[in-house]
């Protein structure tokens, strides 16, 4: 019989490191991070230094070159560059004024005259002051309402002439609900930038509460929708006296009710016994009416 071989049992604790060795390491590793952070800052300090006229540049170091000053626009190239900047309906605005003339030759303030001819005549302007000051949010998004407004104000700034002004159309302009919040406290917005944040939070609690009251009152059509489901269909119809009238019972229930309108029998014809009179008595004394009625009972 084969005994089985004793097997050491194995050490499952590693070693313990050397605690020494590997703070010596780690300081090693800072050193050369710090002696590289050094070599790099003296570089950039070297690329930042504009070399004299009687110094030479290190080498190794690329000095940038010095950016060269924008040369002024001369009066003649100030068209060519105007136009270059033209987009959407501006750029076929300025095909047409190509067509018509020579803008080759066209000074600077003939470019300005056309151009505010065609975007900014008196008309135009006009119209634009008409629907800056008449300007109403309406359905539109606060950020909807303000971004039309600031494209308004900046066509018509003599109607914005300071912040107070700019913010008291604002508030013009928004919604009834919107600026009554804005404008709720002891201190009224004063700042552009303070009214809009008031509008945007004031529209985003107001745009919430109508979810709600929209979800509770589902809720409670969708409730009162199963409820009659549930109970037993009825027919009522309200007669004559004001009293209810149930269908759903049957004829019977009904004609009971139709004897009971008509038992006064005011306007209707009596039913009253016919007068029998027997044939060969028409001209007997017995035909006498006091007679015929004693006969007939």
């Amino acid at each position: 019989m084969v005994r089985p071989r004793r097997t050491m049992p194995v050490n499952q604790n590693p070693p313990a490191p050397d605690l020494a060795a590997v703070v010596a390491n780690l300081q090693q590793q800072l050193l050369e991070q710090q002696q590289e952070t050094n070599r790099l800052r003296e570089q950039l300090a070297q690329i930042n230094q504009r070399p004299q006229a009687n110094e030479v540049p290190p080498q190794n170091v690329r000095v940038p070159p010095a950016v060269p000053p924008v040369p002024d626009v001369q009066p003649e190239e100030k068209v060519l560059c105007a136009s270059f900047a033209l987009k959407k309906d501006a750029r076929h605005w300025w095909r047409t004024v190509q067509m018509r003339r020579d803008v080759t030759t066209m000074s600077w303030q003939d470019f300005v005259s056309e151009f505010r001819t065609m975007y900014f005549n008196r008309e135009i302007l006009a119209a634009q002051q008409d629907e800056f000051t008449s300007l109403r949010q309406g359905t539109m998004t606060v950020m909807e309402a303000i971004n039309k407004f600031e494209q308004l104000a900046r066509l018509c700034p003599e109607l914005v002439p300071g912040e107070t002004e700019k913010v008291r159309l604002m508030m013009k302009m928004f919604r009834s609900d919107i600026a009554k919040q804005v404008s709720a406290g002891d201190s009224p917005p004063t700042r552009v930038s303070d009214c809009i944040s008031r509008a945007i939070r004031a529209e985003y609690w107001i745009n919430r509460d109508k979810e709600e009251r929209a979800q509770f009152f589902k809720a409670k059509k969708e409730e009162k929708a199963m409820g009659k489901q549930t109970q037993p269909r009825q027919n009522f119809e309200m007669n004559q006296k004001g009293q209810p009238r149930n269908f759903a019972q049957g004829s019977k229930q009904f004609g009971r009710n139709k004897r009971k309108e008509n038992s006064s029998g005011q306007g209707q014809p009596r039913n009253y016994p016919q007068k029998k009179i027997a044939r060969g008595n028409e001209g007997n004394s017995n035909s006498h009416p006091a007679i015929l009625q004693r006969t007939a009972l």
